[in-house]
């Protein structure tokens, strides 16, 4: 190869790097030029060919054009490298004078919403929030609370009890109360939120549901004191007036007992489709607590008196926004959650 012939080769390479239009097609200069059939690396190898006084100044011209190939290639790939990366940088700028696009911050669930607001407005009375175990055993959950074994409550349609049917998952939330009675004694003023679980599924009842109770015991407390503290969470937890029926009720551990309505807030007591024409809603039970449960807890029946009340905190919530299928709390439906965000 005459020196002509090597710098044709050398002026061609340098114009085909220069027009090469990426870092792809580049490569493929490089190898087609350098690679094991390239062209330059041919006549580094037919080198051979030549006449012993031609091969070392042929050799030195061969490897001076491959030594300006690869600088040229070289200086190329970081042109393009450069391009590139002004091209990345401007895609992927951020004008920060962009009004923002709109953030979805998660929420509070609307029953943890609802506790909280149960416990608050009840901490504002002067009473303390009091919790326990969800695995029960028979006799918090049952015995002391003055429920006989043949209560329906006790059966396995109702109860869920594990293996060792002496433990069971809690039924309500009055174990709490039993524990507390008889840890602390009397005077006592508290509530109890938490889960509970019974067997039951349908519109207005789920396995597991939430419960809120109260409890006070002290020396000379009536159904009076009862009705004024209910009076006063209930107008306070749906912001209106509202009127009280206690209707009287039976259940074991209260003496007497009552169901509690409220004046339909829907119709204002008129008449409606919630509350069934009525213009009354049920919203939970109460009662005087019963000497037996005061007696199992160490706590003197005869100098002292108490009451007690227990809620389900779902239906509250679905009285106060009207949602009429309890199991839309536990959906995950973004639809129904997001309104309480």
């Amino acid at each position: 190869m005459t020196d002509s012939d090597l710098q044709s080769l050398l002026e061609r390479a340098r114009e085909v790097i220069r027009k090469a239009p990426d870092l792809k097609a580049l490569d493929e200069v490089r190898v087609a030029y350098l690679g094991r059939k390239g062209e330059i690396t041919i006549r580094l190898k037919s080198l051979g060919e030549l006449p012993a006084g031609e091969r070392r100044a042929a050799g030195r011209a061969v490897n001076e054009a491959k030594a300006a190939v690869q600088e040229a290639l070289e200086e190329r790939r970081r042109d393009l490298e450069g391009r590139a990366l002004e091209q990345r940088l401007a895609s992927e700028s951020v004008d920060v004078t962009l009004p923002g696009r709109g953030q979805f911050p998660g929420g509070l669930h609307p029953v943890t919403r609802l506790m909280d607001r149960v416990a608050q407005l009840f901490t504002g009375m002067g009473f303390a929030v009091a919790t326990g175990p969800e695995i029960e055993d028979a006799f918090h959950n049952f015995d002391a609370l003055n429920i006989p074994p043949e209560h329906p409550s006790r059966a396995e349609m109702d109860t869920f009890y594990l293996k060792d049917r002496d433990l069971l998952l809690r039924t309500h939330t009055s174990p709490v109360q039993i524990r507390a009675m008889r840890e602390q004694g009397a005077p006592i003023r508290l509530i109890a939120p938490g889960r509970t679980f019974r067997h039951d599924y349908d519109v207005t009842h789920t396995p597991m549901f939430h419960q809120v109770e109260g409890l006070l015991v002290d020396e000379g407390v009536s159904m009076a004191h009862l009705k004024g503290i209910l009076a006063t969470f209930l107008q306070n937890f749906f912001e209106v007036e509202l009127s009280l029926r206690f209707r009287p009720s039976y259940f074991p551990f209260v003496e007497p007992g009552a169901e509690v309505d409220i004046s339909c807030y829907f119709c204002e007591g008129k008449g409606c489709r919630v509350c069934k024409r009525t213009g009354w809603l049920e919203v939970l039970g109460c009662g005087m607590v019963h000497p037996n449960v005061l007696a199992a807890c160490d706590v003197d029946p005869k100098r002292y008196t108490g009451w007690a009340f227990g809620a389900g905190v779902e239906r509250l919530g679905m009285l106060r926004y009207g949602v009429d299928d309890i199991r839309m709390n536990y959906d995950n439906d973004l639809r129904f959650l997001e309104q309480f965000r």
